[in-house]
C-alpha cells in the first residue's frame, strides 16, 4: 500500500490519521490477465490503483471491432469515471491486459473519504485533471502523426508497456492493422 500512499501524496499534504483511514478502505485485489474491471453497460462500481500490471480501456465500434483507447499501467488510477460519478452505464470496458495487483475503493468507501477528508475531493480532483491531460497528450499526436511515426511515440511514451501487451491491443490503439504493426517493427529493427 505504499505506493498508493506515495501516489496520493505527490498531489496533496494529508496527516497520519487521514492516511490511515484511507488504508482502511482500501483493500487489494487481483485481476487476472483478459478479466475486466468494469464492463460496458454496466455501472462502475470500484475506483482502481494499479500495483502491478496493466489494463486498457477499449470499446467495440459501430462495425464491431474492438478499439483500444488507451493503456493504463503501474502507479495510476484506474476507473470508468463518468460511469462512477454519474451512476450511468458505461460505454467502454476496463481490462487487465497482464495478471493485475490494484487496491480497490468501493463506491461507498470512496464517498465516505470525500465526506471526512478535508481537501480529499481537492486531491482526486488534481489526480483526475493529471490524468486528463496525459490522455490528451497521449492521443493527440497519434491523429495527425503516420503509422510509424506513432509507433515510435508510443515506445518514447510508454517503454514499460510496449513488449507488455499483445500487438493486436497496440495495433488497435494505433490505429492500424497488425500486419501493417508487425511491417513497421520489422523494418525498425
Amino acid at each position: 500500500m505504499k505506493e498508493l500512499v506515495n501516489y496520493i501524496l505527490q498531489f496533496g499534504n494529508l496527516n497520519q490519521q487521514q492516511m490511515d483511514l484511507i488504508l482502511t478502505k482500501a483493500k487489494e485485489k487481483e485481476i487476472k490477465k483478459e478479466e475486466y474491471f468494469s464492463e460496458a453497460g454496466k455501472i462502475a462500481a470500484e475506483v482502481g490503483f494499479i500495483v502491478d500490471g496493466i489494463m486498457r480501456v477499449c470499446y467495440y465500434n459501430n462495425k464491431g471491432e474492438e478499439i483500444t483507447k488507451y493503456f493504463i499501467d503501474e502507479n495510476n488510477l484506474v476507473v470508468e469515471l463518468e460511469s462512477f460519478d454519474n451512476n450511468i452505464c458505461s460505454s467502454a470496458y476496463v481490462q487487465a491486459v497482464t495478471d493485475c495487483k490494484i487496491i480497490v475503493f468501493s463506491k461507498a468507501e470512496w464517498q465516505e473519504l470525500l465526506d471526512t477528508i478535508v481537501g480529499w475531493d481537492t486531491i482526486v480532483h488534481k489526480i483526475i485533471s493529471k490524468a486528463l491531460i496525459q490522455k490528451v497528450a497521449r492521443r493527440s499526436p497519434l491523429v495527425s502523426e503516420d503509422a510509424t511515426t506513432r509507433y515510435l511515440s508510443f515506445m518514447e511514451m510508454f517503454p514499460k508497456v510496449i513488449n507488455r501487451v499483445p500487438l493486436s491491443y497496440l495495433a488497435s490503439y494505433l490505429g492500424i492493422t497488425q500486419s501493417s504493426l508487425s511491417r513497421i517493427r520489422k523494418n525498425i529493427r
